[in-house]
């Protein structure tokens, strides 16, 4: 019987790979940052621009589809590197470190770091930049440029943010990319770019070491397009694009209601883009709901393994496990356990990154609850113990009917709080790809280049939440004590 069922699991776990693989093996997956216009931009609920175009031309030669998913700058070549994309095409420049870890296409764009200032400011030269508040998008040639030859910069998820930034006047100087600078002018008539460029550098494809028939596809595509033409085209379609865009913003309405009814407009009912708050949203209420469920259940076990070799001395092997588990989540940050779980634990594992993140934020709360429970646990009168034995109940009895019931009530808000704090920590969901409440406000943000309202929208939509949800604990709280 065993061995029917071992061989019936096993067709199974056969069965779901070759789906797996089948439903993968005719796509193409491109990683970028899609805040990098004209190169690659969110236009509705797609993303549009020069590399999405050169690369839907490559799957179309290959008769496979393309599927385009925004992350951080940072992860796009991470995510290349362990398997989790097979392509980054961001305006990715060739450098000698980048290609140890992946291999790269040829050049498509000849580009250019520029340094962007206000029209009243000072600096006039890259001389001038010594001392000065540099703001760079982080990972970017521009930033190891900076870092290298001049000093420390100010580093920004995206080149959105860094020429918003600028236009708050916290840093004196951006150094991004000429392109996207010139996309971001179009609309911020205050700031200039300086004649000079500060480093020319070239963009390219970046592909996962070994892929050679992708890679020799890409090429053959560049190649075809350059000759033909037809990439000039694509780079001037897309440019006009977002130049037409910033033309056709009407000017701004003056007074205080009528300017903040203009920016309403403007960043939420404009290009419907309220959709992407209400479906991030969705995503980080998933997300947080399905990570407290793992909570809870990792953290009762670890704490009943706890509090039982506290009490007992039984079960030290568990209590071992369990204390490493603790050390490790507690004492690493979160972003870095859901970047461990993503890149390296799943790495070569295509799984949905919604199940990532609840992982990743699931195991992390469950250090926190384990400790919170064992806490109410061992809070319990030690004469509850022996009440529950006199009565003829074992120790998983007792602690089932009589201690961990009142330690519920004990560390009700403690558990509450926890919670909470798991519920605002998958604002970082985005460094893998999701588009989470506090990612849609970012893409609002790079395609308004405003930063008062979005964050502002972020922040209202998580305060409703926490505030509902402490509500609904105070009514839990108040019927226990009721029940008493």
């Amino acid at each position: 019987m065993m061995h029917i069922v071992k061989h019936i699991l096993l067709s199974i776990y056969i069965g779901v790979l070759l789906l797996g693989h089948s439903a993968f093996a005719d796509r193409i997956l491109m990683v970028t940052e899609a805040t990098f216009p004209p190169y690659e931009y969110h236009e509705g609920e797609e993303i549009k621009g020069i590399d999405p175009e050169i690369m839907n031309e490559v799957a179309k030669r290959m008769n496979k589809k393309l599927v385009v998913e925004d992350m951080s700058f940072d992860s796009v070549i991470t995510a290349v590197v362990s398997g989790k994309a097979d392509v980054a095409a961001s305006g990715i420049t060739i450098t000698e470190e980048r290609k140890k870890q992946v291999d790269f296409s040829l050049p498509y764009v000849e580009a250019a770091q520029v340094i962007v200032i206000k029209k009243d400011s000072a600096i006039q030269s890259a001389d001038d930049l010594k001392g000065k508040r540099i703001g760079v998008q982080h990972g970017t040639t521009g930033d190891t440029y900076v870092t290298k030859n001049i000093q420390q910069p100010e580093r920004f998820p995206n080149a959105a943010l860094v020429i918003s930034a600028l236009t708050a006047g916290k840093i004196d100087v951006a150094v991004i990319d000429q392109d996207p600078a010139k996309m971001f002018l179009a609309k911020e008539k205050e700031l200039q770019i300086l004649p000079k460029p500060l480093v020319m550098e070239q963009y390219a494809i970046a592909v996962k070491k070994g892929n050679q028939e992708l890679l020799n596809r890409i090429n053959s595509t560049i190649l075809d397009l350059q000759s033909t033409g037809k990439l000039k085209e694509i780079c001037a379609k897309h440019t006009n694009v977002i130049l037409n865009q910033a033309k056709t913003t009407p000017n701004a309405p003056t007074g205080f209601w009528a300017e903040l009814k203009d920016d309403f407009n403007t960043n939420f009912i404009r290009e419907s883009r309220w959709k992407y708050l209400v479906e991030g949203f969705l995503i980080t209420i998933e997300i947080s709901f399905f990570s407290v469920l793992v909570g809870i259940f990792m953290g009762f076990i670890v704490a009943v393994i706890r509090s039982t070799y506290d009490k007992t001395g039984k079960l030290r092997f568990l209590n071992a496990l369990c204390k490493i588990y603790l050390t490790v989540i507690r004492g690493t940050p979160v972003v870095v356990q859901l970047l461990i779980i993503y890149f390296v634990i799943f790495g070569s594992v295509d799984i949905s990154k919604i199940i990532v993140a609840i992982v990743a934020f699931g195991f992390n709360s469950g250090a926190y609850v384990a400790e919170i429970i064992r806490s109410g646990i061992m809070s319990i009168d030690k004469g509850q113990f022996e009440a529950g034995r006199s009565l003829g109940l074992n120790h998983t009895q007792t602690m089932l009917y009589i201690i961990l019931p009142q330690a519920f009530k004990n560390v009700l808000p403690a558990l509450g709080n926890e919670f909470i704090v798991l519920l605002k920590e998958t604002s970082v969901s985005g460094y893998i790809a999701l588009a989470d409440l506090t990612k849609g406000g970012d893409i609002i943000r790079s395609q308004t280049y405003t930063a008062f309202l979005p964050l502002m929208a972020v922040a209202i939509i998580y305060l409703a939440i926490v505030m509902l949800f402490s509500h609904l604990l105070n009514k839990l709280e108040q019927r226990l004590k009721n029940n008493e």
